[in-house]
């Protein structure tokens, strides 16, 4: 008997998901290659996973240009189901992009990233984020979300509480 399994898309963009600690300027980069089509090699998922890099760049030096090749990826894409890795610093603000942009209705996109790198630091929420998010696309009607520390969120409610070093929802209690 054969499974079919179900078929996504990895978008890559770079972040502190896909990072390392550069000592010549104290702070993490991206690395110039995505390191995560190795980590899913590496844990054989039941899934059928393709990649495409948009770009390996902190979220802050995402341009326009970038974001709109994003949505160009999954627009040309017979794929159904989107994972965009992306860097938290402006997360909300490319799932509000996308939301908007993307014209199909039939898309999954989960964005997610990490406050930690994948590689190279204990306590990474890396992994955690990943699973989680592959995990909610099966069971999420169409729409554009943020998968982040075990909750979804809907592009226009969520926001990162930098001193908190998380996200929150726009019905969050304070």
């Amino acid at each position: 008997m054969s499974v079919s399994l179900p078929k996504i898309k990895i978008v890559l963009t770079g972040g502190t998901i896909d990072s390392f600690f550069d000592p010549r300027v104290d702070s993490i980069k991206p690395y110039a290659e995505s390191r995560l089509p190795d980590f899913f090699k590496s844990i054989k998922p039941y899934m059928n996973l393709s990649f495409v890099s948009v770009c390996m760049k902190d979220s802050r030096e995402l341009t326009k240009t970038d974001l709109n090749r994003c949505v160009e990826v999954i627009e040309g894409s017979t794929e159904k189901m989107f994972l965009l890795t992306h860097g938290t610093y402006t997360m909300p603000d490319t799932a509000r992009f996308l939301a908007h942009k993307i014209q199909r209705k039939d898309a999954v996109v989960i964005l997610t990233g990490a406050m930690m790198p994948l590689y190279g630091f204990d306590g990474s929420d890396a992994q955690f984020n990943l699973g989680y998010a592959l995990g909610r696309m099966m069971d999420v009607e169409p729409g554009v979300y943020v998968a982040i520390h075990g909750r979804l969120f809907k592009p226009e409610e969520v926001s990162k509480t930098l001193s908190e070093g998380r996200f929150t929802g726009m019905d969050d209690e304070e």
